[in-house]
């Protein structure tokens, strides 16, 4: 019976044979240079993480460990009394409800009309739309707060004031979506429309069967960033809605905050439950978060 083995020889990029000494200096060179990189990535990331951990920790301490010196990143002391004092003090499963139906159906109704906007925008060449594009761009410029009062007296004459409808309606175009579709759909090349109206597509099916599949890792980043701020927003639903039951979780946690005393350790826990559902979220959705291949259906 005939061995084999087979020898390895290392080479360089363009093919040439390289003794085991020089890939060895090779190795090490590389290593060095990713070394300093490397280590300030994740001194970054350590020095990022250590809030979010102390923030998380405290919320599993009694109430006089908090503010003994010295302070201990561990609790000496584990106790859940924080969550079930939250859970008794507010009404977290209707208010989780009311700001899940928020966040979701707000967000579901921007990237739909973020996306048809950003589409026509990039696609259709008309001066009215361009002057329309520059309309929308302009409102990135005013801070959220000059609007407040005008989006108010709107919400009021409508008749939504105290709904969740008031808080919904008012938040769905955002004119950082638009602007986002609209600049991916510029990279599209016309050339894949123009094949699709050969074949005999529609409008509505070259838009529905081609742009939206193509620009799904901009729909899912505008989703959970719309998520994410309509989850926490504050001012707007505060202003809006004047019934302890159609409260969100942003006013129901401020609603814990006493003029002269807080209770922070109902508070650190109401706020680690609700920070739950964003992180949920991220871990599920983040993967889809990558670029798209435009080309698909052209010829070289």
């Amino acid at each position: 019976m005939v061995s084999t083995y087979t020898i390895t020889v290392p080479t360089d990029k363009k093919g040439r044979h390289l003794d085991r000494s020089h890939a060895e200096r090779r190795r090490r060179a590389r290593f060095k240079r990713t070394l300093l990189p490397t280590t300030l990535l994740w001194a970054l990331a350590i020095l990022m993480l250590f809030p979010l951990l102390w923030f998380l920790l405290s919320s599993f301490k009694p109430g006089g460990e908090l503010f003994t010196y010295p302070l201990s990143f561990l609790p000496r002391e584990w106790t859940l009394d924080g969550y079930a004092a939250a859970l008794e003090r507010i009404d977290f499963a209707q208010y989780l409800l009311n700001t899940t139906i928020v966040a979701t159906v707000t967000t579901v109704l921007t990237v739909a009309l973020c996306a048809t906007t950003g589409y026509a925008l990039a696609k259709y060449k008309n001066p009215w739309l361009s002057v329309l594009g520059l309309c929308i761009l302009s409102m990135t410029m005013l801070p959220g707060e000059v609007i407040l009062n005008p989006m108010f007296i709107v919400v009021r004459d409508l008749g939504l004031y105290n709904s969740l409808w008031g808080v919904i309606i008012p938040s769905i175009i955002t004119p950082t979506g638009v602007f986002m579709f609209r600049q991916f759909f510029v990279t599209i090349p016309d050339e894949l429309m123009q094949a699709a109206r050969i074949d005999g597509a529609s409008e509505y099916g070259i838009f529905f069967r081609i742009m939206l599949p193509l620009a799904r890792p901009i729909m899912l980043t505008l989703a959970i960033v719309s998520f994410q701020w309509r989850w926490n927003d504050y001012i707007f639903p505060l202003i809006i809605l004047g019934d302890p039951e159609k409260f969100t979780l942003q006013i129901a946690l401020r609603a814990l905050v006493g003029a002269e005393n807080i209770d922070w350790t109902v508070l650190l826990a109401a706020s680690v439950l609700s920070m739950l559902p964003l992180i949920a979220l991220y871990l599920v959705f983040q993967r889809y978060i990558t670029s798209s291949n435009i080309n698909t259906g052209l010829k070289d």
